[in-house]
């Protein structure tokens, strides 16, 4: 279940992420609606992965995916852009996957 779980967090994160960065660079960087258009197609995968989720609870989801979100996007932008995280964006990613652990796979009675 909990493999599960972070398999479609990352599936989220690239879709969300993913389709950002498209219609980023179709409005930022002038390439276009094509790219526009697929980021919308993105954003909207994203949406649908996260009901996927084996927890029913919605709000736990979206607010552990939160912490996914945030550590993704340093990642994304590592991978595709060049950014070099500092120190700071490193322990502040750390500190939310941690938060996302602790809300999406603490122990819970009931």
């Amino acid at each position: 279940m909990v493999l599960k779980s972070l398999v479609l967090f990352v599936l989220a994160a690239l879709a969300e992420i993913g389709g950002a960065w498209l219609v980023w660079q179709g409005v930022r960087e002038h390439r276009g609606w094509l790219w526009i258009g697929l980021g919308i197609v993105a954003l909207g995968a994203y949406g649908f992965v996260a009901t996927l989720q084996p927890d029913a609870h919605f709000g736990r989801i979206l607010a552990a995916y939160g912490g996914v979100f945030v550590a993704g996007s340093l990642a994304w932008g590592m991978v595709v852009d060049g950014f070099r995280p500092d120190r700071y964006d490193v322990v502040g990613a750390l500190v939310c996957l941690v938060g996302v652990a602790v809300i999406m796979y603490a122990p819970r009675s009931g």
